[in-house]
């Protein structure tokens, strides 16, 4: 059956897609499977998708949206699952602005309940030139598969007490002051549910190539999936001869989405020129530098976030945790002055003309 889609979810970036797709009736069960849905009822609030431009479009009841199957485990928005089986005429639901869809398990009550989404079926991709025997379209085709690039540059990560803490926000200040230093700069979102919103502010920042965990093939990642996935993005960058890179991982330290199997890997952990630490108030920031430094051996070089939003926040940090703090909204060049000054010795002079 070949239908004309309203929107195309930056899920699916990877493929290409137009809006005339073909699809079959038979849908594969599984993290990654590309589906066209009819999106029932009218949202006032959370009611957007982002485009495969990072545009964010709103959804109306009627739309034909193209997603991709996958889970979420969002505590400020939804929690869902792929089901064990998906038959046409089902309703599942938008489990975010990406196009992720699933069946939706429980939600915030901010952000209301989910948008329903008849599934109509799976997307059939082409790759064989002239060829009328379509395959079931899947978020891996052409993505990233790493390279043999050593990783030789300093990487920044970026961790958070929890989603929204500020991490992008401090993302974006340091790669702003990094590459107007004159350095090349890499910007990586390596966790989370799919979403190029954080990839694009870095690049709005000045990062001169950006990549993300769904530019690897993943939808969302997992325990299983973190660290292999930052493995990837690394190289890849490395191969765009970046002098840094910096590096958001998606939710909390504590959280889903295999934040802890980075944090653990001494490999990864050996590529820190830097630790920033987001945190929700001053128990997150001071529960977080420990839990760092006694779970992982991390030290912690600045605190950012909503915990730093005043002077307030910014004595705690300083005086009882003891960590140097500063704020990315309030004061976003001296967040990227501490890590310009802490990668001085690794970075050396800025070289881009």
């Amino acid at each position: 059956m070949k239908v004309f889609v309203d929107k195309v979810g930056s899920v699916t970036r990877n493929l290409g897609l137009g809006r005339t797709v073909h699809l079959s009736s038979e849908v594969k069960a599984e993290e990654g499977a590309v589906v066209a849905v009819r999106i029932h009822g009218e949202k006032s609030n959370y009611n957007q998708l982002e485009d495969v431009h990072g545009r964010l479009v709103t959804l109306h009841a009627g739309d034909i949206v193209v997603g991709a199957l996958g889970h979420r485990n969002a505590l400020h928005g939804y929690e869902g699952v792929v089901p064990a089986s998906v038959t046409v005429g089902e309703r599942l639901h938008v489990l975010n602005m990406g196009g992720v869809i699933g069946k939706c398990t429980s939600h915030n009550h901010g952000v209301g309940l989910p948008f329903e989404a008849e599934v109509l079926g799976q997307v059939l991709e082409f790759p064989e030139l002239m060829s009328r025997t379509g395959q079931p379209a899947h978020v891996s085709s052409g993505a990233l598969k790493g390279t043999a690039a050593p990783v030789k540059c300093p990487v920044v990560y970026v961790v958070g007490t929890c989603m929204n803490a500020g991490k992008t926000f401090a993302a974006a200040a340091m790669v702003r002051k990094l590459a107007q230093a004159g350095f090349r700069v890499g910007g990586a979102k390596l966790t989370g549910v799919s979403l190029m919103r954080d990839t694009l502010s870095m690049q709005d920042s000045g990062a001169d190539v950006v990549m993300d965990f769904t530019d690897a093939g993943i939808v969302c990642t997992g325990p299983r999936t973190g660290a292999r996935v930052a493995r990837v993005l690394f190289s890849e960058l490395a191969a765009e001869n970046v002098d840094v890179i910096v590096a958001e991982t998606g939710d909390g330290i504590m959280g889903e989405y295999g934040v802890q199997g980075i944090l653990a890997d001494p490999e990864l952990k050996s590529l820190a020129g830097a630790w920033v630490l987001c945190a929700n108030d001053p128990v997150g920031a001071s529960g977080g530098v420990r839990h760092l430094r006694e779970a992982y051996g991390i030290d912690v070089d600045v605190v950012a976030g909503p915990a730093t939003d005043n002077a307030v926040g910014v004595r705690f940090v300083e005086q009882v945790v003891g960590i140097p703090a500063r704020n990315a909204r309030a004061d976003a060049a001296a967040l990227g002055g501490l890590i310009l000054e802490k990668l001085a010795p690794k970075l050396g002079a800025g070289r881009k003309s």
